[in-house]
């Protein structure tokens, strides 16, 4: 994108270096006509018909469209590898702002609105508001432009070969359907990263039993179900339209059960597994009895990382693992009292009638996230009166007065004890100055979570999955803090975030600390979105009873009740 020890030697290259630097101008609101004239000469320099590498500053004077001033820039790139105002401006732009400038559709302008207006710093974060809706409030920005931009960086993320389970699954369930069209009577399941429901996923994977492979093999070669398809043995590989790598491994029924579960777990579980099995295995009736052999209780696909829950298994204690049907309510959603597109009265019947839930917990921000339209005091407590008229007209439901404080960077949070004490519950989340060093960043959290009036911590890490690194921090402290205080963690269930991370799951279950799937809704749709936090939760062995949103709209009253009677 731009040069540091380089000499360029053709003109491209010479070319969008000018262009970073005129985008940059631009952003940073510097004079309009220097910038028209510095993308004029980018625009010129990449179309002429000769190398402006090796020439003389005079030479390059005399160059239509050029002129002193771009001349003696290109003359300070080819000698130096870079420009020292752009340099200058590379310094004072967050490194994410400068990738967006990659982006077709949105240029410098929008991205300073973006920047400053919106308080986003990088692709990431981007998507993310775009998933929440907020881009469409911005100026100059529409519904069209905001689904544009969610197309590019949708295909930005797949040429790096990695997809979110989110976006796997509809993929998936539409090649299943075509393969068992061309296999009806065959067994057909996924294995591997899919069937263990990682969240991120690079390679989806399928197997097939069939009374011959070779007949199966042939069959799937001579379709059309994937681009770039090969055969090597067994094995069928090729990709779908928006790159995403498939394997589809077919073998004789007989085989079939052998294979779905050396496929399916990771290397590390596979070999604990059979390095406990002493006879034969190579034709099972099914999954359980090669479990059964090694002395183990059969394992749910979600459990196969590693030797994690192999003790377990060992001891007949595995858990009986999380469902969406044990969901009693949801809780941290967002109404259009800050960023949400859907009416309190909107989400409180969606989740009774559709969901058949009982109950809703709000949480719109909190006055800190202005880029959010955080809510005042006075929008507070006008709120609370919207939501005690709303559970006086609705009937056989509930809705909990929450909010979402921001912790600040001393790890207080958004409100005064006057007003934090009319919240039912509050769920305390890092919103900002993500980049602390871990020690801070510790201390930050554990001082928001022995806050008297923390019920749930959000998205611990704060992390976006493909695009933006978790918050670092003593994962084991936090979570020490959060048992010392009963604050529950919360698994924010939107499948860009899946925060807390399942790996550590096991530690805050072991320390007693209760877990709340949580949508972080933002309209209607955004409740499905406990579905992936579901699978995420069983990755980490949750089960109903220590999952916060799993009581029932009785024990939840008496749990937000207790926590006020200990402040």
């Amino acid at each position: 994108m731009y040069f540091y020890g380089l000499n360029p030697m053709e003109n491209k290259p010479i070319a969008r270096t000018l262009r970073l630097l005129s985008q940059l101008m631009e952003l940073h609101d510097e004079n309009p006509f220097k910038i028209k004239s510095l993308a004029n000469a980018a625009f010129k320099v990449d179309k002429l018909p000769f190398k402006v590498a090796g020439k003389s500053l005079a030479e390059l004077e005399k160059i239509d469209g050029i002129g002193k001033s771009t001349a003696t820039k290109i003359v300070e790139l080819m000698e130096t590898g870079t420009i020292t105002e752009l340099k200058d401006l590379l310094a004072a732009t967050p490194e994410g702002i400068v990738e967006m400038l990659g982006i077709k559709g949105i240029g410098p302008k929008k991205i300073g609105i973006i920047w400053h207006d919106l308080g986003i710093e990088n692709i990431g974060e981007l998507y993310y508001a775009c998933n929440e809706n907020r881009l469409i409030e911005a100026k100059g920005f529409g519904l069209k432009t905001q689904e544009e931009i969610v197309k590019v960086i949708e295909f930005r993320m797949a040429s790096n070969g990695k997809f979110l389970y989110a976006q796997v699954e509809p993929m998936a369930n539409e090649l299943y359907q075509r393969v068992k069209d061309i296999f009806p009577d065959a067994f057909v399941r996924f294995t591997g990263e899919y069937r263990r429901c990682c969240e991120i996923i690079t390679e989806l994977t399928l197997l097939v039993g069939t009374i011959s492979s070779q007949i199966g093999i042939d069959a799937i070669a001579q379709t059309e179900i994937l681009q770039d398809m090969s055969v090597n043995g067994d094995v069928i590989s090729g990709k779908t339209a928006n790159g995403l790598l498939v394997t589809i491994k077919v073998v004789t029924t007989k085989y079939f059960y052998h294979d779905l579960f050396t496929e399916t777990g990771s290397e590390d579980h596979v070999k604990a597994v059979l390095d406990k099995i002493t006879e034969d295995i190579e034709e099972p009736e099914n999954e359980e009895l090669i479990y059964r052999k090694a002395g183990l209780e059969w394992m749910p696909p979600e459990l196969r990382e590693g030797d994690t829950f192999i003790k377990k298994a060992a001891n007949n204690t595995l858990p009986h693992l999380i469902n969406y049907i044990d969901l009693k309510g949801t809780l941290h959603n967002h109404s259009t009292w800050s960023d949400g597109v859907n009416t309190i009265e909107q989400m409180a019947l969606y989740c009774r009638d559709e969901l058949k839930l009982q109950y809703l917990g709000m949480c719109d921000h909190s006055k800190s996230a202005f880029y959010a339209k955080g809510l005042s005091i006075e929008s507070v407590l006008n709120q609370h009166e919207e939501i005690d008229h709303l559970n006086k007209k609705i009937n056989d439901f509930h809705i909990f007065k929450g909010i979402e404080s921001d912790i600040l960077n001393d790890g207080l949070l958004d409100y005064p004890d006057e007003i934090l004490q009319r919240f039912d519950f509050i769920v305390a989340s890092v919103h900002t100055n993500l980049k602390m060093d871990k020690e801070k960043a510790t201390v930050r959290l554990i001082k928001a979570v022995e806050n008297p009036h923390t019920t749930i911590l959000g998205h611990p890490t704060g992390r976006l999955l493909l695009s933006r690194k978790g918050y670092e921090f003593d994962y084991k402290k936090v979570i020490d803090a959060c048992a010392a205080n009963n604050v529950v963690i919360e698994i924010n269930a939107n499948p860009l975030r899946l925060d807390l991370d399942w790996r550590r799951h096991q530690y805050a279950l072991d320390k007693g600390v209760k877990l709340s799937i949580n949508p972080d809704a933002h309209r209607n749709e955004g409740f499905l979105d406990m579905h992936y936090g579901i699978l995420a939760a069983r990755k980490g062995g949750l089960y109903k009873e220590m999952c916060f949103n799993a009581l029932s709209l009785t024990e939840i009253t008496k749990e937000f009740e207790s926590k006020k009677l200990v402040k």
